[in-house]
């Protein structure tokens, strides 16, 4: 199968757990000679890196047309908790609100939109998480974007620079469990390197229109060693 190359990309939620471990494959790229990462503080560890453009913002709805164009990818890592954001509306603008703004201003432009989601993912979900996802992978998918990938990622294992209960104490289960499990299995939590990896395959192999990947197509290795 002939590879896509990731010749620029620009990166919102770089300093995530996803968004980290992205960077660091999209570093490994002779090919991706920009990496543009949207960021409310500049980062020490990428000044003076030549391929990597730190542009700086209070508020990512501040982002612009001109901003995101002469890239050849896009990826959303952009992701909070209820507990984080300090309410349901605070975390609808940030998950939602945001995240459409980014995929919205790639409209008509030759660019190949990648976004992290959630397993559970639905419009329909009784789970407010859940349906915020869902809407926003709905509504995403209504915009005229050239491609879109979507990955809805179990339990991510990982170290957080703010850590999520819910995420710590589903880390200590698998660990307890984790030999008991199938090799690959629906619900089996994943790394954030395997999501970033599948982000990076996805985006030079993909050839439909639109495409989900699901807990599954992350831990499958054709796509998690690419």
């Amino acid at each position: 199968m002939q590879k896509v190359k990731i010749q620029s990309a620009i990166v919102i939620g770089a300093t995530g757990l996803i968004g980290q471990q992205l960077v660091q494959q999209l570093l490994q790229l002779p090919e991706c000679l920009k990496i543009t990462l949207i960021l409310r503080r500049e980062q020490i560890q990428y000044q003076g890196n030549s391929k990597i453009q730190q542009l700086v913002l209070d508020d990512f709805l501040l982002l612009n047309e001109e901003d995101v164009s002469q890239h050849t990818h896009a990826f959303s890592c952009l992701g909070t908790t209820l507990k984080q954001a300090g309410s349901r509306q605070a975390f609808y603008d940030i998950d939602y609100g945001i995240n459409m703004h980014f995929a919205e201003l790639l409209q008509n432009k030759h660019i190949h939109y990648l976004l992290i989601s959630a397993m559970g993912a639905s419009p329909d979900s009784h789970f407010f998480y859940n349906r915020v996802k869902g809407e926003l992978e709905r509504d995403v998918q209504a915009f005229d974007l050239d491609t879109i990938s979507i990955l809805r990622p179990s339990l991510l294992i990982g170290e957080r620079e703010h850590p999520r209960s819910f995420e710590g104490l589903g880390q200590k289960l698998f660990h307890c469990t984790e030999r008991f499990l199938p090799r690959y299995y629906r619900y089996k939590p994943v790394t954030a390197l395997q999501v970033a990896k599948t982000m990076v395959a996805a985006a030079m192999l993909q050839t439909e229109h639109v495409r989900i990947y699901n807990n599954l197509d992350i831990q499958n290795t054709t796509w998690s060693t690419i």
